[in-house]
């Protein structure tokens, strides 16, 4: 029974695996070929040979491609994710993997794709708000207490980043906060992720990574939510996604982009070994200086040692200081007891002549005041025929309206006195 079923059908003709890849390559070669063919690129790549490959797509399926060095080398543009591009070339059939192929000969721009036109359109919108400004953003710390990795527990990304922290700073701890980075819910999830982090305050830097793919895998990486959210984080935020061509929002509005995962990494901490010979510098020259101070304080210790060695010496200098101040004090004593004498024979013979010319001044001043005095002896003014009138009372009289008729008065005149009586007093 097994026989019969193994058996080939009579008229089927059975086929090798390489007759029928040839077969159906020259079937395409015969009904398709040359062809031209509009999509959008997706998944570019460039080989170190200089072959380019990447997948051309549209709403309806994608098909592989294969360009190879020489229709590489005439390209005018740099193709890019996303971009809708007209291809000229032939299909035919991948042997190593019985793969569907289309070997382009020809590559030029047919306009942007959807994605890249929405890609662009976010972020010309963004820009304008400022949130790609260098002026907002944050300086990475310079030694962080903790490192946060926002990304898939599955990625090569993270072991990427883990490796690199491992060699560059094992000290420094890593807290993952795990994140779908393609898919429908990756976007939420990366929300979700951050948000976590911002909350908890236990990293002082936080990256987010992914390795690299078409822009349809990166797209969760566009997000508009997720840009803002990385704006408003309270720490720096590094964006590692996907390769060095690779350009997402994340990228413009994170802190800083670096290239790669791995970069991403490098960037957010020095290496352990830089700060060990900083410390190790730090450490030398605290020796030294902690020597230089031991040895001045050695140099000073054995000047004294020195001194005090021999004591008659100490003495005999400190004999000699004395006798010096001694000297000193005698020769100042006799200096100003000489002033003073000299001082004492100056006034001593000065003292008469000034006390004569004082005693000349005084009889001068008396002298004066005796004139001035004369001056106003009344006598002068009744020796020359003036006389003093006075009533009774001896109240002197200098008016007529003073007088009265019979009233008896006395003028006193330079050698005596006479009384009068007022016969008939008359004004003038």
């Amino acid at each position: 029974m097994f026989e019969e079923l193994s058996a080939p059908a009579i008229g089927v003709r059975i086929w090798s695996v390489g007759s029928l890849l040839r077969a159906i390559s020259d079937s395409l070669e015969a009904r398709f070929n040359p062809m031209a063919v509009k999509g959008e690129i997706s998944g570019f790549s460039r080989a170190a040979s200089g072959h380019c490959y990447f997948s051309l797509k549209d709403d309806q399926g994608q098909i592989r491609c294969a360009m190879f060095r020489r229709a590489a080398s005439l390209l005018d543009f740099l193709p890019r994710d996303g971009q809708l591009v007209e291809l000229r070339g032939r299909l035919g059939v991948y042997d190593a993997r019985g793969e569907l192929q289309l070997v382009v000969e020809s590559l030029r721009q047919a306009g942007q794709g959807s994605l890249f036109e929405e890609f662009l359109k976010l972020k010309a919108k963004l820009e304008l708000e400022g949130l790609f400004d260098t002026g907002r953003k944050r300086p990475l710390p310079l030694m962080p207490r903790a490192i946060g990795v926002v990304t898939s527990l599955g990625a090569a990304a993270l072991h990427d980043v883990v490796t690199a922290l491992q060699r560059r700073a094992p000290h420094i701890p890593i807290i993952v906060y795990p994140a779908s980075v393609q898919g429908a819910q990756a976007a939420a999830e990366l929300r979700d992720a951050l948000l976590t982090a911002c909350k908890r305050h236990e990293v002082d830097v936080l990256l987010l990574v992914r390795g690299g793919g078409a822009m349809e895998d990166l797209w969760s990486f566009n997000d508009e939510k997720l840009a803002r959210m990385i704006v408003a984080a309270p720490m720096p935020i590094i964006s590692g996604v996907g390769h060095e061509t690779d350009f997402t929002i994340a990228d413009f509005c994170a802190d800083v982009r670096a290239p790669t995962p791995t970069a991403a990494a490098e960037m957010s901490a020095q290496p352990q070994s830089v700060w060990l010979d900083l410390l190790e510098m730090f450490f030398s020259k605290l020796q030294n200086g902690v020597e230089r101070q031991l040895q001045a304080s050695s140099q000073r210790l054995d000047g004294a040692q020195a001194r005090f060695s021999r004591p008659s010496h100490f003495v005999t200098r400190q004999q000699a200081r004395l006798a010096a101040h001694a000297q000193n004090l005698q020769h100042a004593k006799t200096s100003t007891l000489g002033r003073l004498a000299a001082r004492l024979e100056a006034i001593d013979a000065e003292l008469p002549k000034a006390f004569a010319t004082a005693i000349k001044v005084r009889q001068w001043q008396l002298h004066s005041a005796q004139l001035r005095l004369e001056l106003l002896n009344p006598k002068l003014v009744l020796q020359r025929g003036y006389a003093w009138l006075a009533d009774v009372e001896g109240q002197a009289i200098t008016s007529v309206k003073q007088t009265r008729t019979g009233q008896a008065v006395r003028a006193t005149l330079v050698d005596g006195e006479v009384d009068l009586t007022v016969s008939a007093p008359r004004l003038i």
